[in-house]
């Protein structure tokens, strides 16, 4: 009769072998596509008081933003969509799936309108001026002064949800244009350097339907540094 020890040893000889001809029931996290998750703000929700309140931060990053997120990844789920960036996604926006195309302009597109609205925002103490070309361009343009008013009338002029971009080119140097919803200039082979989200979940907590007040607010909290990099980058 075998002894204790040897039959355990044989037990274990076996489940080794076993365990080197069975398949892998589980897969390495690593192997799993990724979702796309909620990135962090760069700056505290308060950070940009008084000119943009903290409840509306709050309520913009982790509810809309969020949501944003989540119904992205349940619209690309399955498909071949799936592991791409969010930059490719948006630009390539005519050739997904119909069925689902208009859930990813919407979602894919709330999701990178709000990753880069965070960036080229700043608490007004560090928000600095225009840099370099982007000084230069401002200049050809007429001046911020005539920049901002431009800014002003397209986002008032934007009837509904949507947003105001600024994008390099026209005859200016610089062009102002407004989209409805969550379209952007990139779904369109535009490239923006900056632009306002005037959806009222955006503004109306402290500015109720002023919409024009929370965009001339917000001047004090663009983040020049960063506005000036994404013309720089062309």
């Amino acid at each position: 009769m075998l002894s204790l020890s040897r039959r355990q040893m044989l037990f274990a000889g076996g489940a080794g072998i076993a365990g080197l001809l069975l398949p892998r029931a589980t897969v390495r996290a690593e192997d799993k596509p990724m979702g796309f998750t909620l990135p962090k703000l760069p700056y505290a929700v308060d950070a940009l008081e008084p000119h943009i309140d903290a409840e509306t931060m709050t309520i913009h990053h982790t509810k809309h933003h969020q949501a944003y997120v989540d119904n992205l990844n349940k619209a690309i789920a399955g498909t071949d969509w799936v592991g791409k960036s969010l930059d490719d996604i948006v630009k390539s926006v005519k050739q997904i799936p119909e069925k689902v195309r208009q859930a990813v302009i919407n979602n894919g597109g709330g999701h990178w309108n709000h990753d880069f609205f965070w960036k080229i925002m700043s608490p007004a103490a560090k928000s600095g001026e225009p840099k370099g070309d982007l000084a230069k361009a401002i200049e050809t343009y007429g001046g911020l002064a005539a920049l901002k008013k431009d800014v002003l009338t397209a986002a008032t002029a934007r009837f509904g949800s949507g947003w105001v971009w600024v994008v390099p080119g026209g005859e200016k140097g610089l062009a102002v244009v407004h989209t409805p919803n969550q379209d952007n200039p990139l779904m369109v082979g535009k490239t923006p350097i900056f632009g306002i989200d005037v959806w009222e979940h955006a503004y109306y907590l402290k500015y109720r339907n002023l919409r024009a007040k929370y965009v001339e607010a917000w001047w004090n909290v663009a983040n020049w540094d960063a506005i000036s990099a994404n013309f720089a980058k062309g």
